[in-house]
């Protein structure tokens, strides 16, 4: 097809818009209010898993000594647990060091302890960190078949919860979303359709006069493909103050974000512009190709 030929066919779909204006903002409402469904749903799952996984990340476990214990034996117990697989980083304390620690972050504690004197009765210690938490078990096995160990703090049940948890979001985000997904696509379907079979009589005289199916179709693909892509920018300038506003609303009362100790939302520049990207493109795409495949039944002449 000549350049010249695509040209006219470009403007002809521009003026497609404007001519079907009222089943064109149809359509662009229609596509608008399902981008947003799904864009918002994706948001909202990111920030669920962002808060489980910044709550996994306080997987510490402390390892209590057994009184007594040789430096060599803290040394040697170190090493081995630096190259246990799924421990992710070790550090050693000292008695002395959870002592001054204690006190620091205890009232009157010079008066309190004033009572044991020299006598420490806290136990040396490790702390380790584990890189997959969902392994914990069987790292916290291996580990406890080690000598010297008096005893091991982990929050086992907590982690468990955790993981089942994180495991349940992603199946039941993969659900909605499906769901969003399918629901959209009929609805805009129906959309296309209904904004091509007010034009059957127009399609049916352009196809009589000898017009080729690619003539047809061009313009209507111009069509759907402009209302997708505006339909996707104003849903991100849409997703981008809607979210500000939504973070900034939640994080004045950030008590439940301290206690578990997350870093609280995604920041909106790390995820906008990926949804953005992926607005415009789904925009386009589904809207130029429903409209295009609405024209199909009436090519047939």
């Amino acid at each position: 097809m000549k350049l010249s030929s695509m040209n006219y066919l470009f403007k002809q779909g521009v003026r497609n818009i404007w001519t079907n204006r009222i089943m064109s903002v149809a359509s662009f409402c229609i596509l608008l209010v399902s981008l947003l469904m799904i864009g918002f749903t994706l948001v909202f799952v990111a920030n669920i898993n962002q808060f489980i996984s910044g709550v996994e990340n306080k997987n510490e476990v402390v390892i209590f000594l057994e009184e007594g214990i040789e430096d060599a034996d803290i040394s040697a117990m170190e090493n081995t647990l630096k190259y246990t697989e799924n421990v992710e980083s070790v550090t050693f304390y000292s008695k002395e060091e959870a002592l001054e620690g204690m006190k620091a972050d205890m009232e009157n504690a010079d008066e309190l302890f004033g009572y044991i004197g020299d006598d420490n009765p806290l136990p040396d210690a490790f702390r380790i960190r584990i890189a997959d938490i969902s392994q914990i078990s069987g790292t916290l096995m291996e580990i406890n078949r080690m000598k010297g160990i008096d005893t091991i703090k982990s929050p086992t049940d907590f982690i468990n919860i955790m993981t089942n948890l994180k495991h349940f979001v992603g199946i039941v985000s993969l659900v909605i979303l499906c769901a969003l997904v399918l629901a959209s696509l009929v609805i805009i379907s129906n959309a296309s359709r209904a904004s091509v079979d007010i034009r059957k009589r127009e399609i049916t005289i352009m196809k009589f006069v000898g017009a080729t199916n690619t003539f047809i179709k061009v313009p209507f693909f111009v069509e759907g493909m402009l209302i997708g892509v505006l339909a996707g920018v104003i849903a991100s300038v849409c997703t981008y103050f809607g979210y500000v506003e939504l973070v900034k609303m939640l994080s004045q009362d950030t008590t439940i974000l301290s206690i578990l100790s997350v870093n609280g939302f995604i920041p909106v520049g790390n995820i906008i512009w990926k949804l953005s990207l992926g607005y415009i493109a789904a925009g386009a795409f589904i809207s130029a190709v429903g409209t295009v495949l609405s024209t199909r039944k009436y090519l047939k002449v």
